[in-house]
């Protein structure tokens, strides 16, 4: 393992007696005891994970990643490489989904590329932190080494533990990538030994021939690489991506600082499989923003045992159900803290 692997030593288990004093508070204030549902238990795992019976939600952030995948070659998608590079200014100038929804919400982006095949120009606002130009084509070996699988969690930890000087009280996971959901659905079935077919979606919306392309694709990266599920840096370099790596970092070290880190969708949902193999205490710090309708992410979900916040039937990426699902947190913890108590308010309790 890295150095910055260490902070794996550092994601803890949750302290129980804080889950109380925080149900107690929830039951005194002026409502029916459950009855906003949801909402409660999210206060309660907030609470938990942060270890403040007063938390506040204040700083959003969106980490999204952005990597290439060799796969392409294999014709799994319905976009060219090159839209990941496009993307990518789109992000930076203001223009994709990710943008207007952070906007909406108050969050911050941090677009990184850790691994897209070709050099961006400079833009004060892109962290490059590339680990390689592209993953190599996974169908017919590894796509990556073990090193710079390594590398690429390492780059994550490190990406958030250098923003953590500016303060962030969640985080959201998001990516860019043409390929990556044919990534995610073989790390998917490697790690639930669920069928290829349960697991893959049309992902950027291919026909029947690229769907039948994208299970050939898989079924053969797996047979040729032989990932073992015991070993999640083997997975990650097998059928892995730069991008699922990185994120996989980011929800470690969000772990490790004790800040609720929030998965966005399918591929956010592989590196969350990634990071759960390494340690599963970080399911402790794990919220599931929504449920793709890429089926393969629910499958994600059963099988690590996450409640998603949303499901708005999305398929996007980025972080935007990440970030949609930020305001329902924030609106949770306002709900523990500012709510009245019945005393407080001199409302009648229950005979």
């Amino acid at each position: 393992m890295v150095e910055s692997l260490d902070v794996i030593r550092n994601i803890t288990s949750i302290e129980p007696d804080i889950v109380q004093q925080a149900q107690e508070r929830l039951d005194i204030l002026t409502k029916p005891q459950g009855s906003l549902g949801m909402l409660e238990d999210l206060a309660k795992k907030i609470v938990a994970i942060t270890g403040n019976i007063n938390p506040t939600l204040k700083e959003k952030v969106i980490f999204t990643l952005a990597a290439d995948h060799g796969v392409v070659e294999e014709e799994v998608s319905a976009f060219p490489q090159e839209v990941t590079k496009q993307m990518v200014y789109n992000f930076l100038k203001g223009g994709a989904a990710i943008n207007v929804l952070a906007k909406h919400v108050g969050a911050r982006i941090v677009v990184a590329d850790v691994g897209i095949a070709g050099d961006l120009e400079h833009h004060q606002d892109l962290l490059v932190n590339k680990i390689g130009y592209g993953t190599a084509n996974m169908a017919v070996g590894p796509a990556m080494t073990r090193a710079d699988a390594l590398r690429s969690v390492d780059a994550g930890i490190k990406m958030f533990e250098e923003d953590l000087k500016n303060r962030i009280d969640v985080v959201g996971t998001g990516e860019m990538g043409i390929g990556n959901t044919t990534s995610a659905s073989a790390i998917t079935a490697v790690f639930t030994t669920a069928s290829v077919e349960d697991v893959v979606g049309r992902g950027t919306g291919i026909d029947e021939k690229g769907l039948s392309n994208k299970i050939k694709a898989i079924k053969k990266a797996i047979a040729v690489n032989s990932p073992d599920p015991d070993d999640p840096i083997d997975v990650l370099a097998k059928v892995g991506g730069f991008e699922i790596g990185g994120l996989a970092g980011i929800i470690l070290a969000a772990a490790s600082n004790r800040i609720p880190v929030v998965i966005d969708g399918f591929i956010s949902g592989a590196a969350s499989l990634i990071a759960y193999y390494l340690e599963p205490t970080v399911k402790n710090y794990m919220i599931a923003g929504h449920c793709s309708a890429e089926k393969g992410h629910r499958v994600i979900l059963d099988h690590i045992g996450l409640d998603p916040v949303l499901d708005l039937k999305m398929r996007l990426g980025e972080g935007t159900g990440a970030v949609l699902a930020f305001s329902l947190l924030e609106a949770s913890t306002k709900i523990l803290t500012r709510m009245a108590t019945f005393e407080d308010a001199d409302v009648s309790t229950k005979e």
